[in-house]
């Protein structure tokens, strides 16, 4: 089954810099969710691309077929870790169609904010 598409956007990235919440589960991140219902594994590149500096990635990624993955921004470290506290938008890349999905727990205060939205599918 093909659905989704190659190029999607997330514009509002953005990685709290704190939290109060239990490691690992409530540790604010910003995560970006990608599913891959096709037939073959999806090779995906994420481009952060800043507001006041030049762009960094492309973070590479394998989505196998028929599965989903949630990476946190926060867990990116190749080529260079994703800053805290910084805005940033994500342009995500694929093979393979695939559907995006961007979510964010902030944690900084006792009552946690969870927030998710589909990202802009620009192809």
């Amino acid at each position: 089954m093909q659905i989704g598409t190659h190029t999607w956007v997330i514009v509002d990235g953005w990685i709290p810099p704190t939290g109060t919440g239990s490691k690992p589960e409530f540790v604010s991140h910003d995560t970006v969710c990608i599913v891959n219902a096709g037939d073959a594994d999806a090779q995906v590149e994420l481009l952060l691309i800043f507001r006041d500096r030049d762009p960094a990635g492309p973070y590479r990624l394998t989505i196998p077929r028929m599965r989903t993955h949630h990476q946190r921004f926060n867990d990116l470290t190749e080529p260079e870790p994703v800053p805290v506290a910084t805005d940033f938008s994500c342009v995500v890349r694929s093979d393979q169609q695939v559907v995006v999905q961007q979510t964010r727990l902030d944690s900084r205060q006792a009552e946690n904010t969870l927030f998710s939205t589909i990202a802009y599918p620009a192809s």
